[in-house]
């Protein structure tokens, strides 16, 4: 560490943060691990090495760009999305792994290699396409069952961030089948899956698929043909539904609060013309900065060796540009009350949130950063799902949590959206318990909605005791332990309840079939 980071850390630490220490180390609410994790997040964050200006400073203070806690010295990419399928081919030399010959071995050797798999949460935010990785190892299924059994339980009890993602599909497998199967048996909130669903993906499987959701609010839908025209068939779903590049990652995600943003005017044109373009550079040089530290000054690629072993590479790595918050911005240019008036029932206020979603795409592609090569220099739109205290306002490009409109509206008007975000997007939908006995319901509904192209679609039933936050997924029951002040073992449970306080998470309204 330089002297001029020194002295500026040294600053840092001031009676009032090492009260906010002590607070960390006394908690009896929190786990240790969860304390080691807080205090780290704390001397990260003691350090100034970006090179900020006042403006979009100015905007950071504002709430207008958040950088979703992401740190003052980045140290490790946001998402890291490692080629798991090389892993298990070639084993690791560093972690002295030989190639795998069983389901034990198959199961063991991810188990290791996920410990050292880094991400914004310092857990892995992407854990392979579980079903392909161990179909080649199944020979005895009572056998297999078990092993992919404990292996589901063993992350579920050691990687306590529910922005852990496995994928699973498009085709149906053995592997795949036992999954669901043990899914709906443990019901884990950890990980979060995805099914990537084609045209190629058994009804059965898919039905599976949808009775394992009712049960445990998991898998999603990916729509496969529209990430793999995007991404090529080596693309996973990590995080809460974040498209990405296999063997490569995210350097960044930064998001952009239109619903702040639209504050600082009453005329659209002003909006669309002046602020909205202001924001885009402003947030996109932000952007800039944490990259180039990132990749010219942490040494994290020159020292990993995820990178020498060829699992991730520089080259396959994006940054996302995220957004939230476009109902309420479309609504306030809409000045009306009433319901009929509004984003998500207005034809004339859908068409504004397609006008500044389209200005927004057009604006964050003029920008170039010449270490997203991947991407071929651009940043990818994402519609960023919201953290625990964004109190009213809505993720992405979703339509408010109490103002839903009927199903199929519902589908439709979010579908529209959905092209310009290759780094993700997507909508939530809670069914009435007695869905569950007319899966076919819902898989025609799915079907539906992905013949209109749109992406990603997440849905669990309104009895579950796990349910689906915004991308991630939290149980009830702790979060209703985490309220009476007890420990609970998963991070993300506090985010969850912060969630369900500000943002109305069990108000969603409840589909009827």
């Amino acid at each position: 560490m330089n002297k001029k980071v020194l002295e500026v850390s040294l600053e840092k630490f001031t009676p009032q943060g090492d009260e906010e220490n002590m607070e960390i180390i006394k908690s009896r609410k929190i786990t240790y691990q969860q304390k080691v994790l807080e205090l780290a997040r704390k001397a990260e964050n003691s350090l100034n090495v970006l090179n900020i200006t006042k403006n979009v400073q100015q905007y950071r203070d504002e709430g207008i760009i958040c950088d979703l806690f992401e740190g003052n010295a980045p140290y490790r990419p946001r998402y890291v999305v490692p080629d798991y399928a090389r892993f298990m081919k070639n084993g690791s030399k560093f972690l002295e792994l030989s190639a795998p010959k069983n389901i034990w071995e198959a199961t063991n050797n991810l188990l290791i290699l996920y410990k050292h798999v880094p991400s914004i949460t310092s857990f892995p935010v992407y854990i392979g396409n579980i079903d392909y990785l161990l179909e080649p190892f199944i020979n005895d299924e009572k056998e297999a069952y078990n092993a992919i059994k404990l292996f589901l339980i063993h992350i579920d009890r050691t990687i306590t961030d529910s922005f852990c993602h496995a994928n699973i599909g498009p085709l149906d497998t053995k592997a795949g089948r036992m999954i669901l199967d043990i899914q709906r048996e443990i019901q884990t909130s950890i990980p979060n899956i995805s099914l990537k669903y084609s045209k190629n993906t058994p009804d059965s499987f898919a039905i599976s698929a949808i009775n394992t959701a009712f049960a445990t609010a998991k898998p999603s839908f990916a729509n496969n043909e529209i990430f793999e025209n995007e991404f090529g068939t080596e693309y996973a779903i990590a995080s809460c539904y974040n498209g990405l590049p296999i063997g490569g990652g995210s350097f960044t995600l930064v998001r952009l609060n239109l619903a702040g943003l639209a504050k600082k005017t009453k005329y659209k044109k002003e909006f669309l013309n002046v602020l909205l373009p202001d924001a885009v550079e402003r947030m996109a040089s932000y952007m800039d900065e944490r990259i180039k530290f990132l990749v010219e000054e942490s040494n994290f690629f020159e020292g990993s060796f995820l990178v020498k072993e060829g699992l991730i590479s520089k080259d396959r790595f994006t940054a996302m540009f995220g957004m939230f918050g476009l109902a309420e911005c479309v609504n306030h240019f809409i000045d009306s009350d009433r319901l009929e008036d509004r984003f998500g029932h207005s034809e004339m206020a859908d068409n504004i949130g397609l006008e500044i979603i389209e200005r927004l795409y057009e604006e964050v592609n003029k920008h170039y950063n010449e270490y997203c090569k991947f991407s071929n220099g651009k940043f990818l739109l994402h519609a960023q799902v919201g953290i625990d205290s964004d109190e009213g306002i809505s993720p992405g490009c979703r339509i408010p949590i109490g103002e839903e409109p009927e199903l199929y509206k519902h589908l439709l008007q979010s579908s529209k959206f959905h092209k310009f975000f290759p780094s993700g997007i997507g909508d939530v939908f809670a069914f009435e318990k007695t869905a569950k006995n007319n899966p076919q319901y819902v898989l025609d509904i799915i079907k539906g909605a992905f013949k209109e192209n749109m992406r990603y679609i997440s849905f669990y039933a309104s009895d579950s005791d796990v349910i689906r936050i915004t991308g991630y997924l939290v149980k009830r029951s702790e979060m209703e332990k985490l309220e009476r002040g007890e420990q609970v073992l998963r991070d993300t449970v506090e985010l969850g309840l912060g969630s369900v306080k500000n943002q109305g998470i069990l108000s969603r309204k409840v589909r009827k079939v």
